[in-house]
């Protein structure tokens, strides 16, 4: 299981939204500091989100993104946020990204989707943001109709190996994962699963890895990180 340590970009600095809200935030510093400050602490490992690019509908980070690529060269570096047409995902992995996440786009526009994922069927992952067990778009400020089971089966048909469960409602707030959800997500699905939301404390991570479930791929951590309630060395150590 990985540790993907969250870095959120907004107007610039490396952020955490309480439940996805643009109005609740809290500044952190800078991006590529942060990028440097994880890897330097073991990360192999970062999640990167363009919330402006989320919120916009198109990446606004570019140049952070090269900076941070310079910054940590042997980092495996994914980037959610904006990505909503071929040539920015291959602007995205041109620039040294290994890995972009699609978001709102799956449930906007499955041919771009199911393009991305025939092009570089390795390098998409899909994010599946919901909230009481639907999914939500657009920066998560609008529902759509789709169960996250359902929009998983429906990626799955499309190629999708790789998916970013993120249950909104604890994402920020250091309430726990959910730990049922996640264990549905994959044995209802064939698809790998990376786990987001919640996360508080070396406990979290611990229950996560004792699921002992080949498909979960890791788990995204961003909170409780900034704020020392974990400690990323002991999170890898409990990870494997």
């Amino acid at each position: 299981m990985n540790i993907y340590p969250a870095i959120d970009i907004l107007g610039g600095k490396a952020v955490r939204l309480r439940q996805g809200r643009k109005e609740e935030s809290t500044i952190y510093g800078d991006p590529v500091e942060m990028a440097v400050k994880w890897v330097a602490k073991g990360s192999a490992w970062l999640h990167v989100i363009d919330l402006d690019g989320a919120f916009e509908g198109i990446p606004r980070n570019l140049g952070i993104l090269r900076e941070m690529v310079k910054a940590v060269p042997q980092t495996k570096i994914q980037i959610g946020g904006g990505i909503r047409s071929m040539p920015v995902v291959e602007t995205l992995l041109e620039a040294g990204i290994l890995r972009v996440v699609l978001g709102t786009a799956a449930v906007q526009d499955p041919d771009f989707v199911r393009a991305a994922l025939e092009c570089q069927p390795d390098k998409v992952a899909v994010g599946i943001d919901a909230r009481d067990g639907k999914a939500k778009v657009s920066g998560w400020t609008e529902d759509s109709r789709t169960t996250a089971i359902e929009l998983a089966s429906r990626l799955e048909d499309m190629g999708a190996t790789l998916v970013v469960y993120t249950d909104i409602a604890r994402d920020g707030v250091l309430t726990g994962p959910n730990i049922e959800a996640t264990r549905e997500m994959i044995e209802r699905t064939r698809l790998s699963v990376i786990a987001a939301g919640g996360i508080s404390s070396i406990s979290d991570v611990r229950r996560l890895a004792e699921l002992n479930l080949p498909r979960l791929d890791g788990v995204i951590i961003g909170k409780a990180l900034y704020e020392g309630r974990i400690e990323i060395e002991e999170a890898m150590t409990h990870a494997r």
